[in-house]
């Protein structure tokens, strides 16, 4: 059981990495379920201080990665409007089955929103650039955290090698 369950554990954060650049997949979240799979099984004395903190860590990286590409819409002098579009495009980007739609869509979002805000195309496509580089931003934070949850869980497989294997 030890071993099914650290296998499954390690697959799902390989899977976390993977969803930290592939937007279909919520990164740190499948991270942190590799974490809590080898928490499970039964040989390991169960840490609820470091799920609890990895945990937290995990949702507010998931709620930044909402957050991120409408802040960098105005952090490239979008407006609301721009942050709003940007959000709604994330949405729309996620939903579609477009390729890079996640890419695509806060990008798209962001000019429309400074658009219909009677912003010129030159301050829209500016904004519309800051959602890309907060997208981007948001994924190498993604990937980061995703594979501290791996360095995490390797460690602790280490640390209890000899009941597990």
């Amino acid at each position: 059981m030890d071993l099914l369950l650290v296998t499954l554990g390690g697959i799902l954060m390989i899977v976390g990495i993977l969803g930290s650049f592939l937007p279909v997949l919520p990164g740190v979240p499948v991270s942190w379920l590799g974490l809590l799979l080898l928490f499970l099984a039964p040989s390991l004395p169960m840490d609820y201080w470091f799920l609890g903190l990895t945990f937290i860590v995990a949702v507010f990286i998931y709620a930044l990665n909402w957050i991120i590409p409408a802040l960098g819409t105005k952090r490239f002098g979008g407006s609301r409007a721009g942050m709003i579009g940007a959000t709604i495009g994330l949405v729309a980007g996620i939903i579609a089955p477009i390729p890079f739609g996640v890419i695509i869509g806060p990008f798209v979002g962001a000019f429309i929103g400074e658009i219909m805000n009677n912003s010129d195309r030159k301050l829209a496509l500016k904004a519309a650039f800051g959602s890309f580089i907060g997208f981007l931003a948001s994924s190498f934070m993604e990937f980061m955290v995703a594979f501290g949850f791996l360095i995490l869980f390797l460690w602790k497989v280490w640390d209890f090698r000899e009941v597990l294997f």
